[in-house]
């Protein structure tokens, strides 16, 4: 359960209303409140504050933040459009889910509402007493260094939103994340995955789209329920058809496997129309190198980008080594759920395929993508080697046919010595 609200609560942050909703009503709360200080005796102690000097500071802010929540609404658009041109559609989820502009933004609107309940307030009566007005005062007070010290903190930052360096530093973070939270559980908790025998149930997906989340929680219960057992077929990632199942299903004792368990299990895959990051790493992966390959297109001719996103991969590859290096067995919480493991492979052609494709006929970025195939198979992991190994030789082939000049082709093979 905690895992599916912590997924919800993911992706409710990138909806630009959610905390603009949670300051106005905050805010219109905080307005009806005051007028409570007027009961108590702590509100009538209070220093006297006039009614006119209220509300000429609700008018100052209520005609300025409407303009301010304009400007800032104008200047995110024009980040994100920046944003997605430079870096890749794929990564506009991370750049819209950027704390600074939406806070920035739910306080320009927060103090707009507030201002103008607070006014409508004022000048209908219900604040009489002292108290309520002293407090309605240090409210708008409190709002409007707060809207100043947002706004200064939002200028130094929406310079830096659109930059592709932000955007290749928040896909990095939200996959070292994923690839953290995957190493800790190679198969999300289940048993191994093996072949299922013949005569075994597949269950296909609500709808066609791809995997978003697994919940094996809910897996377990229904294989316990019933007396089944499921292997997991689509990882999340994996873009499911009418044709490819998402898991199958073996019943015991009776061996029948109902309708009704079929719907359960299809329910537990989570499937849209778009690729997360939470439980896919690898989408993590092709993002980074789709901003590699957009650097390397004639239209932006960038190949420091694409340099800079090899380092990245380099670093990610490096933390998923160490994250795996241990001789603890994973532990088993679904014992009647097979889920299968990230291929490394397939980990390893979403990194460097488009940008060994893309880079070929631009020297420095063929030799800094083999200096870091060098480093990543000189890891003591033999997956990680081996697939290194793989991929230096197909960049070798791959400049080989795209360069021309013979000094290039040159410095590509003695860098590349070390997989030929």
């Amino acid at each position: 359960m905690w895992n599916y609200l912590s997924f919800v609560i993911k992706h409710l942050r990138e909806r630009l209303w959610i905390k603009p909703l949670i300051v106005c009503i905050l805010s219109i709360g905080a307005v009806f409140l005051a007028n409570y200080m007027d009961t108590t005796d702590l509100g009538r102690s209070l220093p006297e504050v006039t009614k006119d000097s209220t509300e000429t500071l609700l008018k100052i802010v209520a005609s300025s933040m409407l303009m301010m929540a304009t400007l800032a609404v104008a200047s995110m658009v024009a980040a994100y459009a920046s944003a997605s041109r430079s870096a890749t559609p794929r990564s506009f989820p991370l750049i819209i889910a950027d704390d600074l502009s939406q806070n920035a933004l739910s306080a320009f609107i927060g103090a707009f509402i507030y201002s103008v309940v607070a006014l409508v307030a004022l000048m209908n009566g219900p604040y009489g007493g002292p108290g309520s007005r002293f407090i309605l005062f240090s409210l708008t007070m409190l709002v409007l260094v707060l809207v100043i010290i947002t706004f200064i903190r939002w200028v130094d930052g929406i310079a830096r939103l659109g930059r592709v360096e932000y955007s290749i530093d928040k896909v990095e973070a939200t996959t070292t994340e994923a690839m953290r939270k995957r190493q800790s559980a190679p198969r999300l908790g289940g048993v191994a995955t093996f072949s299922p025998p013949d005569g075994c149930r597949a269950v296909f997906g609500k709808t066609i789209g791809y995997v978003q989340r697994i919940d094996p929680e809910k897996l377990q219960a229904r294989a316990v329920k019933s007396q089944l057992r499921i292997v997991v077929a689509a990882l999340p990632g994996t873009f499911c058809t009418p044709n490819r199942p998402v898991a199958w299903v073996i019943g015991e004792g009776t061996g029948r496997v109902s309708d009704q368990d079929a719907k359960e299990i299809a329910a537990s895959f989570e499937i849209g129309v778009t690729r997360v990051f939470e439980q896919d790493p690898r989408f993590g992966l092709i993002v980074l190198s789709e901003i590699a390959s957009r650097a390397l297109s004639p239209a932006v001719n960038d190949p420091g980008t694409a340099i800079g996103v090899t380092g990245t991969l380099v670093r990610l590859f490096i933390m998923w080594n160490e994250c795996g290096r241990t001789d603890d067995v994973p532990t088993v919480q679904f014992d009647r759920i097979a889920i299968p493991e990230l291929s490394v492979a397939d980990m390893f052609d979403d990194a460097f395929t488009g940008i060994a494709r893309d880079g070929a006929g631009t020297v420095e970025v063929v030799v800094r993508l083999l200096k870091a195939l060098e480093s990543l198979a000189a890891v003591e992991n033999s997956a990680l080697r081996d697939n290194a190994l793989r991929h230096a030789h197909l960049a070798l082939v791959r400049a080989e046919e795209a360069l021309k000049i013979p000094d290039d082709l040159a410095t590509v093979r003695e860098v590349a010595r070390f997989a030929v």
